[in-house]
């Protein structure tokens, strides 16, 4: 599970202000005036997003999470109480409401994942960095948590790191990827055997002329 909410912890900045207001404006422009509580997740989103862009550039990184200070300034922008942003930021697993590593690894362990060797993924990652689920690298770099079903499960076992999908994983290229990350080299994404989609291993066994046609094979 990610870290709880802790809305007075030392950690929590002061402030929190938006840098792109021409976002913020666009975001609440979807929807009607007197509707602007609809713009409360777009806006939690953003507010991740801006934290884990100044968090790359940090001496020691960090990742995008959303402080109270970020959650209040939402609630302020779309005219509600705090306790509604709070409502929504807490409900959703994808918002991260502490601080978390540069790269957030999300370990499946549902059970096609588990079928499919998703605990020695975790072992793998766990002694690579150094840590326990849910804790924190000393450099800032890596966060690994357990979530549930990330919905790749015909390409398991996978991780979510940050937006993108790492699937068909083994320890050894989980342990890649990480060192690789660590190193700032280009990782790539999605099947780490080179499928395409979500077909299989030996290749497509439908629609094949349709495959070679639209060049996934």
């Amino acid at each position: 599970m990610k870290p709880k909410f802790e809305p007075n912890a030392e950690y929590q900045p002061k402030d929190f202000s938006f840098k792109n207001k021409k976002k913020v404006d666009e975001i609440l422009a979807r929807y009607p005036s007197n509707q602007a509580r609809s713009a409360i997740m777009p806006l939690l989103d953003l507010a991740q997003r801006q934290v884990g862009e100044e968090g790359a550039k940090a001496k020691k990184p960090y990742g995008g999470w959303i402080p109270r200070a970020a959650m209040d300034e939402i609630a302020n922008v779309v005219g509600q109480p705090p306790i509604k942003v709070y409502e929504v930021a807490t409900f959703y697993s994808m918002y991260n409401l502490a601080p978390v590593g540069k790269y957030l690894i999300q370990c499946c362990t549902t059970t096609p994942c588990w079928l499919r060797g998703s605990a020695d993924i975790v072992k793998a990652c766990e002694k690579e960095l150094g840590t326990h689920l849910g804790e924190t690298t000393k450099d800032g770099l890596f966060t690994a948590i357990e979530v549930e079903c990330l919905g790749a499960c015909v390409n398991a076992p996978m991780v979510q790191i940050n937006d993108d999908y790492y699937e068909d994983l083994t320890p050894e290229n989980m342990v890649q990827i990480v060192k690789d990350l660590k190193d700032g080299k280009k990782v790539s994404i999605g099947s780490q055997q080179g499928r395409r989609g979500s077909m299989a291993v030996e290749g497509p066994t439908t629609l094949e002329d349709l495959a070679k046609k639209e060049k996934v094979v």
